[in-house]
């Protein structure tokens, strides 16, 4: 239902029966600097319905988007081609309208398909088992510090300052509720491996470290061997946490499983997901075998019927549905199934050559520009080693020049200052993404336009 009307009679019961004094009292936890002091501005107050529509649709035909410009943003979300054949099976009924399959009689085609998706999933990240999948990336990051304090029974994370800082955030605010110490960091614009701190990671490492978490590619697009780190933390005890946010690099990139993590979690949103506005997207999360028993989230195993006959059913649920909420492995309610469907078809279509092939195109796209780039005078790259990202110090602030590309129909990537506000040595830097839907005129108008701004 799009309208809800509610009257003030309406609103006061449910504030009686909630206890709450007023509507106010509801936001209790957002900060005041973040809450609006006043209507948004230029948005159309009591209005007729079609003036409303014409407004916002007016404000909405304002914006840039991935599919009219050149376009390299990523940062966590990449724009990679979806084969029309994605959205055509998705949108099946049997699909589109199912919900979670807590009745497994009637719900065996979604269950093998989640049971193919975990299949799917362990391959790609190196792992011996993978969940049906999670919210997103970022909460699969914090659930999965949980979970290794869990098995080690240890409250301290060391996390690198290569993870994404809004993975970050989403971690430091949930830890808030928990007796989880987060050891976090700033990453250094360093050339040659800019956000790589495995070293001092490794130094950091303690009797009461739980897990070390780290991103590959990190954040700044740069891509590290994880074997020595890995090896330090079961030295001491710890898990290594291996962070991947985009997944088709796996189909170049050694895997996280075979560089020695425990757990690896990821975005899934670059297969069979579009950009969608930020979301809904899919979170990867996969372990090893000894360790299923701490795994949040669904998980779908095969079984045999009464008849003998092969069937599918979830399995080790320890989700608060099921049992009681302090018992409970994971509070988080949703697996993204229709997201992971896609993304299971998708993968499927693409087969492992496919992937590899497409991976490869990523790489070799980025290289060529990254190339074009770094010749522009004043610019540098600073990421030697990386996938399809890279980041590039600018010979001035970032966040106005970024703006000025806008300004000149290219979405040029993401400023570090906008990532990490008020840190002056990360303002001149940029991230740049390139995926295969980059054509070489999105070159030719990327280098041109920045090279205009720059001079």
């Amino acid at each position: 239902m799009r309208y809800l009307p509610l009257t003030q009679p309406d609103r006061d019961a449910m504030l009686r029966v909630i206890g709450a004094p007023d509507i106010d009292a509801l936001f209790a936890d957002v900060p005041e600097a973040a809450r609006l002091a006043a209507p948004i501005a230029g948005l159309p107050m009591h209005s007729p319905e079609m003036q409303v529509e014409r407004a916002l649709a007016a404000m909405a035909g304002r914006n840039l988007t991935a599919g009219t410009v050149p376009f390299f943003v990523g940062g966590g979300a990449y724009k990679h081609h979806v084969p029309a054949s994605v959205d055509h099976l998705i949108q099946r009924g049997e699909f589109l309208t199912s919900y979670t399959p807590y009745q497994p009689e009637i719900a065996q085609g979604t269950l093998q398909v989640l049971f193919e998706f975990q299949t799917q999933v362990a391959r790609l990240l190196g792992m011996e088992v993978a969940n049906a999948s999670m919210y997103d990336g970022s909460t699969a990051m914090t659930e999965a510090v949980f979970m290794a304090r869990r098995v080690t029974r240890r409250a301290k994370a060391l996390v690198s300052a290569g993870v994404h800082p809004h993975y970050v955030a989403v971690l430091n605010t949930l830890t808030r509720f928990t007796d989880d110490e987060v050891v976090t960091a700033k990453p250094a614009l360093a050339s040659g491996k800019p956000g790589d701190d495995l070293d001092s990671l490794i130094a950091g490492i303690d009797g009461r470290t739980s897990c070390v978490v780290v991103q590959n590619p990190n954040v700044l697009g740069h891509i590290a061997d994880l074997k020595p780190l890995a090896d330090a933390c079961h030295a001491a005890g710890a898990l290594l946490i291996v962070v991947v946010t985009e997944v088709v690099s796996l189909g170049a990139v050694a895997s996280p499983g075979e560089m020695g993590a425990d757990i690896v979690v990821g975005e899934g949103q670059s297969i069979g997901n579009g950009l969608n506005f930020g979301g809904p997207y899919l979170g990867l999360f996969a372990t090893r075998e000894k360790f299923v028993r701490q795994m949040p989230g669904r998980l779908c195993g095969e079984t045999v019927d009464a008849d003998g006959k092969r069937g599918f059913v979830l399995t080790l649920s320890t989700r608060e549905q099921h049992i009681r909420r302090e018992k409970a492995t994971s509070n988080i309610c949703t697996n993204s199934g229709l997201c992971a469907l896609a993304f299971s078809i998708h993968l499927t279509l693409l087969g492992e050559l496919g992937l590899r092939k497409l991976a490869m195109l990523n790489h070799a796209r980025a290289v060529q520009l990254a190339e074009r780039l770094g010749r522009i005078p004043g610019v540098e790259l600073v990421t030697t080693q990386f996938f399809n990202e890279f980041t590039l110090r600018l010979p001035v602030e970032a966040r106005p020049v970024i703006r000025k590309l806008a300004e000149r129909q290219v979405l040029g990537g993401i400023s570090l200052g906008r990532l990490y506000p008020g840190v002056a040595a990360l303002e001149n830097g940029m991230i740049v993404a390139v995926t295969e839907t980059a054509t070489d005129a999105d070159f030719d108008a990327f280098e041109d336009a920045l090279d205009e701004v720059l001079a």
